[in-house]
């Protein structure tokens, strides 16, 4: 039986992706308004999770309550070789100078590896770049593993629940390091990110200001 789902940009109607019920995904509007709220355009302009994967943004849903023996989760871990693994919180009463790291955590940027985030519990936002440089808003909630490639412009919020509990997944090294646009451009992980996904961003019919 299908199931009717968002109104997206790019195909009228929708067969629901039961990923769609821990991630969802849409274009942001263009005002100055707290960060945490959800920024949808009016008329709302949803984008699809295959959508996403054409930017190289993967996503998929398990079950949070059983992250520790998960068998889905460990076959991810070494079909991506995933070798390093931890939980971080983000809340006011586990994050010291909690207002300004949300900030910052907020400034455009990119990593030379991907960033992957497993939601354990609470929720929160990752903002991508699309072909035209507009900004797409994911809402992972739990029960939700995204991975952002490396090279890609991004950032990060809280939502207004203001908390989150998420795994971090590595692949080399447990470090995160920004590298903050424009100068990130020039870096090997976003050239090769512009070869590999760019040759869309010449050709995109489908920019949200047409």
């Amino acid at each position: 039986m299908g199931v009717i789902g968002h109104v997206y940009e790019e195909e009228e109607y929708h067969t629901k992706d039961p990923r769609e019920e821990v991630i969802e995904a849409w274009y942001m509007d263009d005002s100055d308004d707290d960060q945490r709220l959800p920024h949808y355009r009016e008329p709302k302009k949803f984008v699809s999770l295959d959508k996403l994967a054409k930017l190289g943004v993967l996503s998929c849903r398990l079950d949070a309550a059983k992250y520790e023996n998960d068998e889905e989760l460990n076959k991810i871990r070494e079909t991506r070789s995933y070798l390093y693994m931890d939980s971080i919180e983000v809340c006011p009463e586990k994050l010291s100078n909690y207002e300004d790291m949300i900030k910052k955590f907020f400034e455009e940027h990119l990593h030379i590896d991907e960033e992957v985030r497993y939601c354990l519990e609470g929720s929160g936002y990752f903002d991508v770049r699309d072909y035209n440089d507009v900004w797409i808003r994911i809402w992972v909630k739990k029960g939700g593993l995204i991975v952002v490639p490396a090279g890609i412009y991004h950032r990060f919020t809280l939502d207004s629940s203001n908390y989150i509990k998420a795994i971090r997944l590595f692949a080399g090294d447990p470090v995160w390091t920004a590298y903050y646009r424009p100068y990130a451009d020039n870096l090997p992980a976003r050239k090769q990110y512009v070869e590999i996904f760019g040759l869309r961003e010449n050709t995109a019919h489908h920019a949200i200001n047409e």
